[in-house]
Parts: C-alpha cells; sequence; structure tokens
C-alpha cells in the first residue's frame, strides 16, 4: 500500500514566507552598489580620456592630491576670443554618487565674465537643473570654454560684466587687468 501525503493536511510544510514566483519584486541585492566605487572607476576612465584627448582642445584636468575626487583643471582662452592667450585654473570638487549628481567646480584664477561671480562661482545650466549622466569632465571644461566666448547674458552673476559685454575693447581691457591682477595676488 502507497502512502501519499497530503499537501493541505501536512501541518510540517513550511509556510513561513512565499514562494519566489508568487512575490513580483526581485530579491533583495546580497550586494549593494557602492555608488563611491562606481564614481572612481567613471573618473579613472574620464581621466585616461582628458590626458589622451584635452590637451589638443585646450583644457586639462588632473587629480589634485591622492583624492580622485578634487581636481584641478585648466581652460586655455579660445583662440581670436577676448581671452585668447589666457590659462584659467579651475577647481572640480566631484560628489561621491557623480555621474548622477554635478560636480562643484569654480574658477580659482580670477575671471572677469558675466557668468562668473567674485568667488568664482560658475552660472552654467549643465552645472545645475540641466545636468545628466552622460556628460563627463571633459564636456564640463569645454563647455565653460565656450561660455567664456558666448556669455550667457539673460542670467549674469556679474551684472558689470554684462554691461561691458558689448564694448569689446574696455572689456579686454577688464578681462586683462583681473587676470593679471589675480595672478599678482597668487605669486
Amino acid at each position: 500500500m502507497e502512502v501519499r501525503s497530503n499537501p493541505a493536511a501536512d501541518n510540517s510544510s513550511d509556510h513561513r514566507r512565499p514562494s519566489a514566483l508568487s512575490s513580483k519584486q526581485p530579491p533583495p541585492s546580497p550586494h549593494p552598489v557602492d555608488t563611491s566605487a562606481v564614481s572612481q572607476r567613471r573618473l579613472q576612465k574620464e581621466l585616461m580620456a582628458l590626458m589622451m584627448s584635452g590637451v589638443d582642445l585646450g583644457v586639462s584636468a588632473f587629480p589634485d592630491g591622492e583624492s580622485i575626487f578634487t581636481w584641478i583643471g585648466t581652460i586655455e582662452g579660445g583662440k581670436g576670443t577676448l581671452y585668447e592667450g589666457l590659462s584659467y585654473k579651475l577647481s572640480l570638487r566631484f560628489p561621491l554618487d557623480y555621474p548622477f549628481k554635478p560636480p562643484q567646480v569654480k574658477f580659482e584664477t580670477m575671471c572677469f565674465h558675466p557668468n562668473v561671480d567674485q568667488f568664482g562661482n560658475i552660472c552654467l545650466d549643465i552645472l545645475q537643473d540641466k545636468w545628466s549622466s552622460a556628460y563627463d569632465c571633459r564636456t564640463i571644461l569645454l563647455s565653460i570654454q565656450s561660455l567664456l566666448e558666448e556669455p550667457n547674458l539673460e542670467s549674469p552673476l556679474n551684472s558689470y560684466a554684462a554691461a561691458l559685454w558689448n564694448d569689446k575693447e574696455d572689456y579686454r581691457r577688464m578681462v586683462h587687468k583681473q587676470f593679471f591682477a589675480g595672478e599678482a595676488l597668487e605669486s
């Protein structure tokens, strides 16, 4: 005689958790994502890409010290612009959840510009509400380099620079005056 167990009558079966098939949510990952490790790998790739192409474009950046999250960048004024021949130093501070959040970028060299304030803060939409994780350090530096030539006069941080923009000769004098005054302070 064959004895078959009746699952409905069997009190010894395990009812502590529902089967994986009945749940529509995936099981929790045994290894949570370490966003800082993701950020480090991304920044290392960006550094290599910049080292290969950046110099030709008039932009460069390297980690400042031991941390991959703090960089010093350089932007050369574009040929034929009011900034030609000038080299600007910037600081870039990447958050631990980069590239999902934008870095904080500031001019460290004095920069007379409608979209740069006296403290070096930059008004550029891709560093704020228009940020996308598709952007990288190279894109940021090239965008700032482009901003030097094509300011957004609708949203100035330096209203005097915005007002002076159309008088190219006086504007150029102020660019050079502030740049060289800043250099004198640094030395």
